[in-house]
């Protein structure tokens, strides 16, 4: 049998190219939105990385979360830190989420809360995402928007503390590899899996809604 890993990205292959293709990805990564559009996809983030964050402390000492639970990865303060230089001091004052977006930070915190296998697909489905594809996001957002190169505005995409991030992926495949559950666990982490990438999907959608190109 494969292992965990690389049963995941094979099973979730479908779901990850279709939130990626997303018709607010395309347009935004093909530079026909404007930075508002991208502020409110990074606000809607920021929704996400709470639920993920904020219960990662009660889960550290879990045998099947903990040690997915990495400081080095965390991403709410540079959030933060772009949405300042997006929105202004008075960033918090303005925040709202979509219902998609509040539908997807729910069942994270539900998982972190009573099921850490799920937890650990939200997990996985976000920081692999955003050390991995994540980066073209960056490229593309310096180049249309101006911003300083791996600065205010796109902090969120830099990882400073992780200085290999292809070391740091095959360490977190291993763990992966490792997780200390059994066979129908790894099933239903896979399904949680793909229902992440919907979740995200449903947010791009959303926000598509919001920011529909004039024909």
């Amino acid at each position: 049998m494969d292992a965990f890993s690389t049963q995941i990205r094979t099973a979730s292959h479908e779901q990850h190219v279709e939130a990626e293709t997303s018709t607010f990805m395309s347009d935004l990564l093909g530079g026909r939105l404007g930075v508002d559009a991208y502020a409110r996809y990074t606000e809607q983030l920021w929704f996400v990385y709470e639920a993920l964050e904020d219960t990662a402390g009660a889960l550290a000492s879990d045998p099947v979360a903990g040690p997915f639970v990495r400081p080095e990865l965390f991403r709410l303060a540079s959030l933060e830190r772009d949405l300042a230089h997006l929105r202004g001091p008075g960033w918090r004052s303005t925040l709202t989420a979509l219902p998609a977006t509040r539908e997807y930070a729910a069942r994270v915190e539900e998982c972190a809360r009573d099921w850490p296998g799920g937890y650990v697909a939200h997990h996985y489905t976000r920081y692999l995402g955003d050390l991995s594809g994540g980066q073209i996001i960056r490229g593309r957002a310096e180049k249309t928007w101006g911003f300083t190169k791996k600065g205010d505005g796109v902090r969120f995409y830099v990882f400073e503390e992780i200085g290999n991030p292809a070391a740091f992926k095959r360490t977190y495949r291993e763990l992966l590899d490792g997780i200390r559950v059994d066979e129908l666990e790894k099933q239903r982490i896979v399904a949680e899996c793909k229902r992440a990438f919907a979740l995200n999907t449903a947010v791009f959608r959303a926000l598509g809604d919001e920011f529909p190109l004039s024909a």
